[in-house]
């Protein structure tokens, strides 16, 4: 595995589910394989669960690990090429990049989409660069569109909980937000659970429809009570508009999942990436009730990315 920005760098879906499974088994089990290796963590944007994830990952494949927050610690980088650099930035991403593959063997990469022109946000500028100038293998820590050890995390923690022998309805459910919020986890949740063996539905108000190159096939509903029924996982997530790029276009009042939302759905679990905004994306009492998976779903992140550097370190 040369790089991990999406589903489509991925052969075998479900054994990279199944290897996962089995590191958290085993957590310790390939220790050696990482031996002298560096692994390089840089981040644009804030992170909780995906820098402590993806650092003890690699500390349990026996990787030294280097994390830096660029935005904060580093020059102010400038990544457009041709530029004459007399303004703010100090450093120029062809430089930093490459000198950054030479002092590690994988490097993870985390920046958020400005929300202000789709085209640029979308064209993957920054990662793309990355993926063009280290030279070394590249883990998307989230991106413009996507964040896909999230989405990986997600399909294992699904894998785990769903009943046996039965294919899963799957619901993607909208949810409240004060600003305006990305796309990347809903888009490559859509994209991963296209990948998987689930029934997928999307519900979110109308003007809130993703991108169609993440949700072709899947199932499209304006009327959250009616995409409820009968769900076996409620996924919860907020985003800004695709269409009206950027924008926030209702306050999303009665689309926060409650007890008796869940009372529609087949006694479903409920996941969100984290963090939440308890009492606007989601209730109390669906937090801290028996049908909450978010704080092994945030577990199931370390073996999601731990599985990701190994198939990297094995070349594979």
């Amino acid at each position: 595995m040369k790089q991990f920005t999406s589903v489509h760098d991925v052969q075998d879906v479900a054994a990279l589910v199944n290897e996962a499974l089995k590191l958290k088994k085993n957590p310790y089990a390939h220790k050696a394989l990482g031996q002298d290796k560096t692994l390089g963590l840089i981040f644009m944007n804030p992170s909780l669960r995906t820098r402590l994830s993806t650092q003890k990952a690699g500390l349990n494949l026996g990787m030294n690990v280097m994390v830096m927050n660029l935005d904060k610690e580093g020059w102010a980088l400038e990544t457009q090429d041709g530029v004459i650099m007399d303004g703010t930035t100090v450093e120029h991403i062809r430089e930093a990049a490459a000198v950054m593959g030479q002092y590690c063997d994988i490097i993870g990469i985390r920046s958020f989409p400005k929300l202000q022109d789709r085209e640029e946000d979308y064209s993957e500028d920054l990662l793309n660069k990355f993926i063009e100038l280290t030279g070394v293998p590249i883990v998307s820590l989230e991106s413009a569109t996507r964040h896909p050890l999230q989405s990986l995390a997600d399909l294992v923690t699904i894998k785990e909980q769903a009943t046996a022998g039965k294919k899963p309805k799957v619901v993607l459910s909208w949810a409240p937000h004060i600003k305006p919020i990305p796309h990347c986890v809903a888009n490559s949740f859509a994209e991963w659970m296209q990948q998987a063996d689930v029934e997928l539905v999307i519900t979110n108000p109308e003007g809130y429809d993703l991108a169609e190159e993440f949700t072709k096939g899947a199932q499209v509903l304006h009327n959250q009570d009616e995409a409820l029924q009968d769900a076996d996982f409620v996924y919860v997530k907020n985003w800004s508009s695709y269409e009206q790029y950027g924008q926030v276009l209702t306050d999303g009042e009665g689309w926060m999942i409650t007890n008796e939302k869940l009372a529609l759905t087949n006694n479903a679990k409920v996941m969100h990436c984290l963090p939440v905004r308890r009492g606007l994306e989601l209730s109390h009492e669906v937090l801290d009730g028996p049908n909450s998976l978010v704080i092994e779903q945030a577990n199931n992140r370390l073996y999601a990315a731990q599985a990701v550097l190994k198939r990297m370190l094995e070349g594979k």
